[in-house]
């Protein structure tokens, strides 16, 4: 079995993205290093209930280099648009993967409609790396309809699996990789048991967004904590003790140098310095105005 390097407590305070996301950030690779790669963080919004309004909650246009944003819907309506000329509606179930490549702006805010309606949030943004050769590629926009991510019921009738990306008993997932990884939006039933194997050599983390679960029979994990594995040892074996919901994700690791700062991901300081000046020089393109942008 997997062995367990860490279980760790999600951040005690919740920060605003603009004014529309409550994010608690699970983990980062600044706090986890290379054993969290090729994954650089997992942002967790909500779950929180929003009153019915006519203002347009969310964040911005912005910019991103170096790396792809996975944005995964479990409750509520994002809508999107870049500089691309891409956008549409992410909603309930759907996932939003954005490779940012070479540079992109974009905006996220609450659906008009969601707006209106009100009702719960709750969304997960996983960013993740890029390998050197890809950092300055053209950006690309996937829209994953839910409808269009396979189930897998697990073994025992022990709950199921959505598979994003990867493979899980010989399910593929529909989202296109740069580079060879599994993510599993897992639900696992109370008092159920599931084995989940990964490739050998992968990273492997578990983001647990409801638990309690006891992992490979000894650790446990509540909401909100992370845990880190061992890239080797075999399976990992989750134990519900109440409805479980997580996101189990496995990747091959990029060995390359990190670099980081804000909405930049790349390999040295001097491509960090140099993305900073395209953005500032308007080598990111623009955001067309509303209406007059193609759905993607």
């Amino acid at each position: 079995m997997r062995k367990i390097i860490g279980v760790y407590p999600p951040p005690e305070t919740m920060h605003w993205v603009g004014d529309g996301f409550p994010v608690h950030r699970l983990f980062s690779h600044a706090e986890h290093g290379a054993r969290v790669s090729p994954f650089i963080l997992l942002d967790y919004a909500g779950p929180m209930d929003f009153a019915p309004t006519d203002h347009r909650r969310g964040v911005g246009q912005h910019p991103h280099r170096g790396f792809e944003t996975v944005t995964i819907v479990l409750d509520g309506e994002v809508a999107h648009r870049d500089s691309t000329g891409a956008g549409g509606l992410v909603g309930p179930g759907d996932v939003q993967w954005m490779t940012a490549g070479s540079g992109v702006l974009h905006e996220e805010y609450h659906s008009e409609a969601f707006s209106r309606r009100g009702g719960r949030l709750e969304i997960l943004q996983l960013w993740v790396n890029l390998p050197a050769r890809l950092k300055m590629a053209a950006p690309r926009y996937q829209t994953l309809k839910d409808l269009d991510i396979p189930r897998v019921d697990l073994r025992n009738d022990s709950g199921l699996v959505r598979v994003i990306a990867g493979e899980f008993e010989g399910v593929r997932g529909p989202a296109q990789t740069s580079t060879p990884m599994n993510i599993w939006d897992v639900r696992l039933d109370a008092g159920k048991t599931a084995a989940f194997v990964m490739p050998e050599g992968h990273n492997l983390v578990l983001a647990v967004l409801d638990g309690p679960v006891v992992i490979n029979g000894e650790g446990h994990a509540r909401s909100g904590e992370t845990v880190v594995f061992d890239r080797y040892g075999g399976e990992a074996i989750l134990s519900a003790q109440a409805d479980a919901k997580a996101l189990l994700l496995s990747g091959a690791p990029i060995d390359e140098p990190v670099e980081q700062q804000g909405p930049f991901v790349m390999n040295t300081k001097e491509e960090i310095r140099q993305a900073v000046e395209d953005y500032r020089s308007g080598g990111f393109g623009a955001i067309a105005p509303a209406g007059a942008q193609a759905t993607g």
